[in-house]
């Protein structure tokens, strides 16, 4: 037995001695790096701002680059290997050399023109580690790392060369070996049905292939989410989980033999880490995502207008109405022009209209060849419509269903985006209803290949609807999208997206969504953007067994806790307009603000979060819980000293749960003070929505 495989058997007996299997291969690796010699070992550091936050980077004897993570002296990531594994040339990973480092500090405060938080600090340190390859091939790649309080990216940098040109990319070889068991919260990666899964809470060692955001928590409560940001030109991330505690990143494949094919010099997508002592710190540190994204590139984007929605939609879902035309077809002139005069009534911005191009009866699921998007049905007045909704203040937002069909949406979507631009439509949701895999793009010989949701064909698909829809002004709301990256910086049109198991499963689900789903989606699908969840029904009785799993005061408090700057109020109009009290707190909270703070929360079992408006000093509180009742304790210490302020709220009432009385809900005011606390109450399945105004301010 050679040396160097005597002190392996030697590490893996000590590391497995009184230790779980799956922390041994994490164990391992750190010892075996232990054994090599020093001056291979810490060839590159960097630390985040305040110190809290290191990244240090090494190579062993075959040259092999490594990176590990530890924050306050902690190891959070274990040294995990980086590179690339090539279609048609030799992987690049053995006989690096660290020919260089350079670093650098930045600190930027930006304003968002819409958001969660108005104004974004973007601090962190830099390490540039310039690789170079031993032999006669001698390519060459730096990684980049930024690095900040609460976490870090990094990316590769492949710069134009002789050798690199072309570059077809099977896998990468990054790795995330994570260094600590614990618990973690994930959906699962290439399944038919895309992102739309219920979170799966399992210990880290039993995750298989996960999508991202990922969540996990330490024993003592430390949280992390691995994720992705400026995914442009590439393939999406997944995490593969490889043994023990050690993911890979795992990129989705191409239509093609390699997963992702680019010209040098180009860039991967960052890959993230956030690092947070509490899972309410861990929202708060999802500006990292953005952060780590291009500036604004539109320039002037006054015309993107975050708003409240109602829509044509619900009562498809619960098989009243249909989207193909017929005696229920649901998009016609007249109930259109209802909406429009309810929208006007109560100072909705926008009415959603599902089902009125042609192209919907038949096979459109997964198929889309049949759409037309400049084509309304006959029973569908489009002109008349648009004209009637602009003089009475309201836009209609306009709808493409592409049944996953995306080549056949591209011959479309610029008279499509012309059309809308000349009618006054300023968004438009799109959508991809198709099995995961089944989506449909041009291939360079303008074949139609079967692709990926989240391969790099799609990826560039909606890069160049997003680029159209730009030039047209007009922002997107994609359903069945891609998934987000932070991309909203750079194309602030990018207005929000679903990406996850939304309300439409309450009305036909089997299951529908359980009372714990928001409580994990806060704190996972959450961390990467804003999300078209459609709250707000109060009709609980539906086609899914059992109805919505909610009360009511808890669909109010989902305004705040779900954040989208377009929020629809989902349900039909009669539900509305009979229950008046509820339905106040909707037309009352905004959907842009000027600050965020989370006060309290665990990974799916609750959490309250405060937003204070972007155009007012108004404040919203909004707590939701899963199956189980909660009393939280909460300080007002965000409200501003010593002004009073007028609490509107929305609470539980006695009988309230999501499996008694779900309408049950007491709506009252009391003044009170940044110094006051107070007890929110949540039934089981519950919350509770409180406006916070001062006291004059709208008198």
């Amino acid at each position: 037995m050679t040396n160097f495989m005597q002190k392996f058997a030697n590490i893996w007996e000590a590391v497995g001695r009184g230790r779980t299997a799956a922390v041994m291969a994490a164990g391992v690796a750190a010892a075996l790096l232990s054994t090599l010699p020093s001056d291979a070992l810490a060839q590159a550091r960097v630390s985040s701002p305040s110190g809290e936050v290191v990244v240090e980077v090494s190579r062993d004897r075959d040259g092999r680059v490594f990176y590990e993570v530890s924050r306050a002296g902690r190891r959070i990531i274990s040294p995990s290997r980086l590179g690339f594994l090539l279609v048609d040339a030799p992987k690049l990973e053995r006989g690096l050399e660290i020919a260089g480092t350079t670093t650098r500090t930045h600190s930027e405060v930006w304003e968002q023109p819409w958001g969660e938080n108005r104004f974004v600090d973007n601090s962190f340190s830099e390490l540039r580690v310039q690789l170079l390859e031993r032999g006669p091939l001698a390519r060459r790649f730096d990684v980049v790392f930024r690095v900040y309080d609460d976490g870090l990216g990094f990316r590769y940098e492949v710069p134009r060369q002789d050798e690199l040109q072309t570059v077809r990319i099977a896998q990468e070889l990054t790795e995330f070996a994570i260094a600590e068991e614990g618990t973690a919260w994930w959906i699962p990666a290439y399944e038919w049905n895309r992102e739309e899964y219920l979170y799966n809470t399992t210990r880290i060692d039993q995750v298989g292939t996960a999508q991202t955001p990922m969540t996990v928590r330490f024993s003592d409560g430390l949280h992390l989410a691995f994720h992705e940001a400026a995914l442009v030109n590439y393939s999406a991330m997944n995490l593969a989980r490889a043994e023990g505690l050690r993911f890979r990143a795992d990129l989705t494949p191409g239509a093609g033999e390699a997963a992702v094919v680019v010209e040098t010099p180009f860039v991967t997508p960052w890959r993230t880490i956030q690092i947070a002592p509490t899972a309410a710190a861990l929202y708060q540190s999802a500006d990292l995502i953005l952060n780590l994204n291009e500036p604004n590139q539109l320039g002037d984007v006054s015309w993107i207008e975050p708003g409240r929605y109602i829509g044509i939609w619900w009562q498809m879902h619960l098989g009243t109405h249909t989207w193909g035309s017929g005696p229920h077809h649901g998009a016609t002139t007249d109930p259109t022009r209802r909406y429009i005069d309810f929208a006007a009534e109560h100072d909705f911005a926008g009415v959603l209209v599902e089902g009125w191009n042609v192209g919907w009866d038949g096979d459109w699921f997964g198929n889309g060849q049949d759409m037309d998007f400049t084509r309304p049905y006959p029973d569908f007045d489009l002109e008349g419509l648009a004209a009637y909704a602009r003089q009475q203040g309201v836009r209609l937002i306009g709808h493409h269903e592409t049944g996953g069909n995306a080549a056949h949406y591209e011959e479309q979507m610029e008279a499509a985006f012309d059309l809308y631009a000349r009618l006054g439509v300023a968004v438009v949701k799109t959508g991809y209803v198709a099995d995961a895999g089944q989506a449909r793009v041009r291939g360079p010989d303008g074949e139609i290949l079967f692709a990926w949701h989240e391969g790099q064909d799609m990826v560039l698909h909606h890069q160049r609807v997003i680029e159209a829809a730009a030039r047209h002004h007009i922002a997107i709301n994609a359903h069945e999208p891609l998934k987000d990256t932070g991309l909203r910086r750079t194309w602030p049109n990018i207005i929000s997206r679903e990406g996850a198991r939304g309300m439409e499963y309450n009305a036909w689900g089997n299951p529908a969504n359980p009372p714990e789903h928001e409580a994990n989606l806060f704190f996972t699908r959450l961390m990467a953007g804003p999300m078209d969840f459609t709250p707000g029904i109060f009709g609980m009785e539906t086609r899914s067994p059992g109805g919505v799993a909610s009360t009511w005061a808890k669909q109010l408090a989902l305004y705040v806790v779900i954040y989208s700057p377009i929020q629809m109020a989902a349900d039909l109009l009669e539900n509305y307009e009979a229950n008046p009290g509820p339905f106040q707190f909707i037309l009352d909270v905004p959907t842009d603000w000027h600050e965020t703070r989370v006060l309290n929360g665990e990974v799916g079992d609750f959490v309250t979060v405060v937003r204070r408006d972007r155009r007012s000093d108004d404040w919203y509180l909004g707590a939701v819980t899963d199956e189980n009742g909660r009393n939280l304790e909460i300080a007002l210490d965000f409200l501003r000293p010593g002004v009073s302020y007028r609490a509107q709220i929305y609470r539980d009432g006695p009988s309230a749960s999501w499996e008694g009385v779900r309408e049950d809900i007491i709506i009252e005011e009391r003044v009170v003070t940044a110094s006051d606390r107070m007890t929110l109450a949540l039934a089981p399945g519950g919350g509770q929505a409180i406006r916070f105004t001062p006291v004059g301010a709208d008198q």
